[in-house]
Order: C-alpha cells, then structure tokens, then sequence
C-alpha cells in the first residue's frame, strides 16, 4: 500500500505554524485532486488546502483548533492504485535538483518505487503529472520550468497538458518562466510562539475567562517578539491638511460617479508616504543584524480591522506606481477582500512599510508596533477643526482649520531621531499643500 503525507503548508513569510479552523473531510473518505481538505489560519491569512493527490484518507493526526508547525504531517491518503506503479525507473526522469517545497510519498516498498525523493527542497510533482510528462519527453529540467497555478505554484495536470498542447502546435514549451523559491529576506527569520505561563486568578468571582483565538494568539506573539527585536521610538507631528479636506469635498460626488467606490483621504496619504520612501530610503528597510537591507519596491501595507476583533495587513504592492485612482482602489478592493475572508497569499506578502489609521475610531494619536522584518510604521489620528494662527498679508490671524495627528514609529537601530523626524514631516508638508494632479 503506498500513501501520501500531507503536511502543513508555509503559508508566507515568518509563517512558522497554522491553526486547523475545520476538516472537510474524515477518516475513510475517497478525494480526488484538489479537493479541500481542511482550513487552516495564520496571523496573515486563512486558507483551504487542497489535496495534491487522489486517494483514501488513511489518517487524520490532529483534530479542529490545534495548532501544528509548518511541514508537520496532519493526514495520511492511502493512494490510488494507478498511481502506486509509476517508478522513476520507468519514467526515465531524473531526480529534481531545483529548490522548492515538497511533500513525498511514500510506498511500501523498495526505494526504486518511490513516486519521488524525500527532499524538503524538492518541487513536488503528482505521479500523474509525471506519467505526462514522460510521455510527451519532457526532462526534468525543463518540467521545472513549467509554471503552475495549482495550489501554492504546484503543476496541475491541466497546467501539464496545456503545455503539451502548445507544443504540439509548433509553440514554445516547456515555457521559460522559472518558478521560484520563495526566500526569507535575512533578518526576516521565522517568528517563533511565546508560550509564557500566566499566572490565574483563583479565588475571585465575578470574571469571564475568553481564550484568545488562533489569529490572536499569533498576533499577540508577533506584538511581543516586535518590542523584543526592534528598540521603538515613536515621534508625533501635527499637519494642517484644510487644503487636502477641500480638495476631497469637491472631488467625491464626481469621483464616486466615475469609480464606484468612496473618495477617502487615505490614497493621499499612501500617495504622500510613498514619496517619503522614495525621498527617504532608509525608512524603506530592514536590519540583518549589523548590516541595513535597503528595498527597492515600495509595498505599502494598511492595517485592516477585522469583525473579529483582529486585524490583518494587505499590502499594496508598488504603491508609488499607482495614481490616487489606482491607490484608492486597490485600498478598497483589498480591504473587501480582508473582510470577507478572500485575500490571497500574493495580497499579504511583501510588505516594506505599513500604515495604520487610528483616524477611523475617532482617536487623534496612536503608538503602533512596527510589524516586522519593517522598520517604520505611520499612524494616522482622525481630522479635527481647530482655532489656528495664521499667517495672512495683513498680518497674523485665528481661523478655523483641519488638523491631524502622524505619529511615526520607528526602529532607533537604523533610524535615529533625525531621520524619523524628517521623514514624517516631509509626510505633513506634502498633505498640508496638497495640489492632486
């Protein structure tokens, strides 16, 4: 009998464990590829994971709630016979050398059966897959050069076999884009789990004990290791943004007429941010030990507030390319997706700064934690009209503007107060003369 190990998937960066939300399956079920065996959490997103084989389940290792530390086995498929006699003998397909995530099977028998090598390095492929790719003489070099779209960048069968078609119409195969590896930035390690010992209260009536859930816990771990590794400074200025507040009132009827969505001050901001990085590279990094690490794109992560409680942060990728349009719904559309639980992996990851608005509860100041492997994160307090002196030609004056609160928090190992400090007034120059194009 020959089965398959399914293990927990890495699902992003300094992921190093998920939480099983629900099985969609039990212990005897007959599965097909790709059907959803279970749900999983992390602290940046929720996920179904498919199954990469066809089979039986065998075994079920954990149950709904417990928490298991990526590439842990979590279930067992009992495979299906056609695909148990497919060895690599009789593929004539050498061992895969390129570095990626792999999950093995693994017969009952003599090594030569084995559908592929026990490596964690390895890009897996279904026997199926093989078995086509055998067929059509396709090396292994260049199966490796095949992108896929199943599951993680796995090679689908379909993916295999559109392929083979363009092939045999005089195109180009196996095409030469080149799936690779996904790496970890240095100084951006796995975060490991805080599991401290609090003491409880005994004795005492009147309280309700909640335990956190699977996302908060994380969270909650991810808070904690930040204040440890980084040595947080926060610095607070005050912008005039009356020109910005107007600019928004005349533009909004026309701007949801012709977008279809609500004109917030947010795309500015993120348009004024993402100069400040272009301005200030620096802020735009992060610390590998002794060594800085300068990023060269701008993704723009925004704190998103969840109806849970939790929060999560989509990132906006190349957000200085982006127009105020094109920020405007990119926010939208990724805090949508936040909220109904759709964000994709692509949508989370990459993040090189992050912006978090205290603004929509009412609340004028905040100190967030930077959210690491960053260096920076800009707090945003809500608009308030206050009486402010003024300059006029006849002289000094009290009128009635728009002021805000930016508070910038940063990491003093790469970022002295010099550097902080400049960066987030050169936000507030930008917002208090703002001059959309």
């Amino acid at each position: 009998m020959s089965t398959f190990e399914i293990k927990m998937p890495k699902l992003g960066e300094s992921i190093t464990e998920g939480t099983i939300i629900t099985w969609s399956v039990k212990v005897g079920d007959i599965i097909k590829e790709d059907d959803i065996l279970f749900e999983v959490t992390t602290a940046k997103v929720n996920a179904e994971v498919p199954s990469p084989v066809a089979g039986t389940i065998l075994e079920i290792l954990f149950k709904e709630g417990d928490t298991i530390p990526v590439g842990k086995i979590v279930a067992i498929v009992q495979l299906e016979e056609e695909q148990t006699d497919l060895s690599m003998a009789e593929k004539n397909i050498p061992e895969p050398e390129k570095p990626e995530t792999v999950q093995k099977a693994t017969p009952e028998t003599s090594s030569e059966n084995q559908v592929i090598e026990d490596k964690e390095e390895a890009r897996w492929y279904s026997p199926v897959v093989l078995q086509m790719a055998n067929e059509a003489k396709i090396s292994m070099d260049d199966l490796d050069k095949i992108p896929g779209t199943g599951y993680l960048g796995r090679l689908s069968k379909k993916d295999i076999g559109n392929d083979i078609e363009q092939m045999k119409k005089g195109g180009t195969t196996p095409t030469t884009k080149s799936i690779t590896e996904k790496k970890l930035l240095p100084g951006s390690a796995p975060l490991p789990s805080f599991n401290v010992p609090i003491p409880t209260e005994t004795g005492i009536k009147d309280i309700e004990t909640i335990e956190m859930d699977a996302i908060g816990r994380i969270i909650a771990d991810r808070m904690v290791l930040s204040r440890k590794v980084s040595a947080h400074v926060t610095t607070v200025v005050e912008a005039d943004v009356t020109k910005l507040v107007n600019w928004r009132k005349r533009e909004k009827d026309a701007f949801l007429k012709h977008e279809g969505i609500g004109l917030t001050y947010l795309p500015a901001i993120v348009e004024a941010t993402a100069k400040a990085l272009i301005a200030f590279p620096k802020v735009n990094a992060s610390v590998d030990g002794y060594r800085f690490i300068l990023k060269k794109h701008i993704n723009i992560g925004i704190a998103v507030s969840l109806d849970d409680g939790n929060l999560i942060v989509p990132v906006i990728h190349n957000a200085d390319k982006l127009s105020i349009s094109g920020l405007a719904l990119s926010i939208d559309s990724l805090a949508v997706k936040a909220r109904s639980n759709k964000l994709l992996l692509e949508d989370i990851e990459g993040g090189t700064f992050t912006i978090t608005n205290f603004g929509t509860f009412k609340n004028i100041i905040g100190t967030p934690i930077i959210n690491q492997p960053e260096v920076a994160i800009l707090g945003i307090g809500y608009i308030e009209k206050k009486p402010s002196v003024i300059e006029t030609p006849e002289g000094d004056a009290i009128a009635i503007r728009h002021k805000m609160y930016l508070s910038l928090t940063y990491d003093h190992r790469i970022i002295n107060g010099s550097l902080g400090g400049a960066f987030v007034r050169w936000i507030a120059d930008y917002l208090e003369n703002w001059d959309a194009k």
